[in-house]
């Protein structure tokens, strides 16, 4: 679970250490200016920017049932970050699971990835695409739900 929130911590240490260099020389506005510039890079790399994630079994499951994509992706991942923005509302109507916190979503990932853990990894009907464009993402969401 730490790992999942690596890539966070490490902006907001960051973030702390120069802000806190930026107070020591006395200037207090661009120290809270790059605080706050930290502390929103911390949020855009954390877990909270995707929607809730769920196991790669109840992954599999819901998409059998509802035939939505399921989007396997980690923390930190520039190429997650910018599906996921692009997608916009729509993310949530995409089962995703965080490959960090999962071991057998990380496993079905390299299973298609030549062993390696390529995100974000779409599964549409039972095939898999790496780093998709957001729009064919979109295209695959059964209009019904």
């Amino acid at each position: 679970m730490m790992r999942s929130w690596m890539w966070a911590l490490v902006f907001m240490a960051g973030g702390v250490v120069m802000a806190s260099a930026l107070l020591v020389g006395g200037t207090r506005g661009p120290a809270a200016e790059m605080l706050l510039a930290f502390v929103l890079l911390a949020a855009l790399h954390s877990p909270l920017v995707f929607p809730r994630s769920i196991t790669a079994a109840e992954a599999r499951r819901r998409s059998a049932l509802d035939g939505r994509p399921i989007v396997y992706w980690r923390p930190g991942c520039k190429y997650c970050l910018r599906l996921r923005f692009r997608l916009g509302r729509s993310a949530r109507r995409l089962h995703w699971v965080d490959i960090w916190r999962d071991p057998h979503g990380a496993a079905a990932v390299r299973a298609v990835n030549d062993g390696n853990e390529t995100v974000p990894t779409v599964v549409v009907a039972g095939r898999p695409h790496v780093n998709p464009a957001p729009a064919w993402v979109r295209e695959q969401l059964p209009s019904s739900a």
